[in-house]
């Protein structure tokens, strides 16, 4: 049925760019206000949908202005829409986004909408659960509707791709046992390794031996780290060298390109080292959504396309 269904988050990003950030107590001047379609959700499945794997996303949006505008990105996108719910009266999830002269952010969400995806709606959308390669996960939305998705795609036998961000305090062991595989940040990889210190391929290890099928550490500019189910140590996708005008969505475009990757049957070495690319390209035009690559843009990019 799909390559990638997606199961989390759909916000309207409202961003400022700021020539320096400000101390607590401090104004400073911004940008015009642009506004754009977001929410990790709901851009993994356009990254994936942009690069041509079939997919789908299961969210909840609102019946106002923000709701049409993540519609139409998402049927731009050549997203299948017919999982995404829309609410009566309520307001779709909103991301307040700081974008400082680096190309780096600041962000803070106002869930809305993205709070009322519940079990229920997982349970309604098994067939397409059941009938996806990759079912693609996040913690934009209640932590028991991703156990719930999880679960479901995992007793279904579909892949589960898990980005625990914004990260939890810890992740149950169901939720890890199903991560095939879990994609995690530095700062990620850290915290739910529970480690004081350490190195990426220590964090890596110790999230598989607590019950990752696999893991994969994103790096920034310095690529990614992946260790496989029976991988003994970590392998080391390069980052690629681009100038970054803006970083937010960078990260989602890696895990959607990750994940249309691993359902059109890659390892995950091979999937990160696409994703790389993707997210390299993503950074070097402004917004998350409307930055990202479809195929053939991609061949364009700096280094080799696929």
């Amino acid at each position: 049925m799909y390559d990638v269904l997606v199961i989390g988050s759909a916000n309207a990003d409202l961003t400022v760019r700021v020539s320096r950030r400000p101390a607590p107590g401090e104004t400073v001047p911004g940008t015009d206000l642009t506004e754009s379609a977001g929410g990790k959700g709901a851009n993994q499945a356009a990254a994936a949908a942009r690069l041509g794997a079939r997919t789908a996303l299961l969210a909840r949006v609102g019946d106002d202005a923000y709701g049409r505008l993540l519609l139409d990105a998402q049927r731009a996108a050549g997203t299948e829409l017919r999982h995404v719910l829309v609410e009566p009266g309520a307001r779709t999830g909103t991301a307040m986004i700081v974008v400082g002269p680096d190309g780096d952010n600041t962000i803070v969400v106002s869930p809305g909408a993205n709070a009322r995806l519940s079990p229920a709606d997982v349970a309604a959308a098994r067939e397409a659960v059941a009938g996806s390669a990759v079912v693609s996960l996040q913690w934009e939305v209640p932590p028991e509707t991703v156990r719930a998705a999880a679960r479901a795609a995992h007793e279904a036998g579909s892949r589960v791709v898990l980005n625990p961000s914004p990260v939890p305090r810890e992740l149950d062991p169901e939720l890890l046992a199903a991560a095939d595989p879990l994609v995690v940040n530095e700062h990620e990889a850290r915290q739910l390794a529970q480690a004081s210190g350490g190195t990426p391929a220590q964090w890596a290890h110790a999230l598989r031996e607590r019950g990752a099928r696999s893991v994969v550490v994103t790096l920034g500019p310095e690529g990614a780290l992946v260790l496989g189910a029976e991988d003994a140590e970590p392998v080391a996708v390069p980052g690629i060298e681009v100038t970054a005008v803006d970083t937010t969505g960078a990260g989602d475009a890696f895990t959607g390109a990750l994940a249309a990757r691993l359902a059109a049957g890659d390892d995950v070495a091979e999937a990160a080292r696409f994703a790389v690319r993707v997210g390299a390209a993503s950074v070097t035009k402004p917004g998350a959504q409307p930055s990202y690559p479809t195929a053939a843009e991609l061949q364009r990019a700096p280094g080799r396309g696929r």
